[in-house]
């Protein structure tokens, strides 16, 4: 399946853009505008950014704190600190490990966060930004053919950017 997305300065534009693609006999189904008015991001399905960034971070999480706490164990056993005397041998191994986990989470959420935040969303993130400065988007989902078509149609809008995806 392929994404044809076009930016539009406003309404009226995208207005006239969607009847022109109405008039050449694309398939409605497969149209759609996003903006004020019309589908939103989150109808649409663009990826919400924030979303993406704790799903990051929770994957990273499930790996990273038995691993912080398998690290924070053995720094203990391999050091031979005594920095929790207080706690005992094994307590003192116990807090080690545990201090390793809290590491390992506080890691997932500034890395996997940080990284989800500003890797995972692909381009989903500037559509995001030009619908909330009042633009409108005009979004054919189809085949090479139906694409190419309308890209052939849209030009003559002269959208501030058009661009074209391929799903996988």
């Amino acid at each position: 399946m392929n994404y044809l997305i076009a930016v539009l300065p406003d309404r009226m534009q995208a207005e006239a853009a969607y009847c022109a693609l109405e008039k050449e006999g694309l398939p409605m189904k497969q149209v759609s505008i996003l903006g004020r008015g019309y589908k939103t991001a989150d109808e649409f399905g663009l990826i919400d950014p924030n979303q993406q960034a704790k799903k990051q971070a929770k994957m990273m999480a499930v790996w990273l704190i038995p691993f912080g706490f398998i690290a924070g164990v053995t720094f203990s056993l391999i050091t031979e600190l005594r920095t929790f005397a207080w706690a005992g041998e094994y307590g003192d191994h116990l807090i080690g490990g545990v201090l390793g986990a809290i590491a390992a989470t506080m890691g997932s959420v500034f890395v996997g966060g940080a990284g989800g935040m500003a890797f995972g969303s692909g381009d989903a993130l500037p559509y995001r930004n030009r619908l909330n400065a009042g633009k409108f988007l005009i979004a054919v989902k189809g085949n090479d053919t139906l694409t190419n078509q309308a890209a052939n149609i849209l030009q003559q809008f002269e959208p501030e950017n058009i661009q074209g995806y391929t799903e996988t």
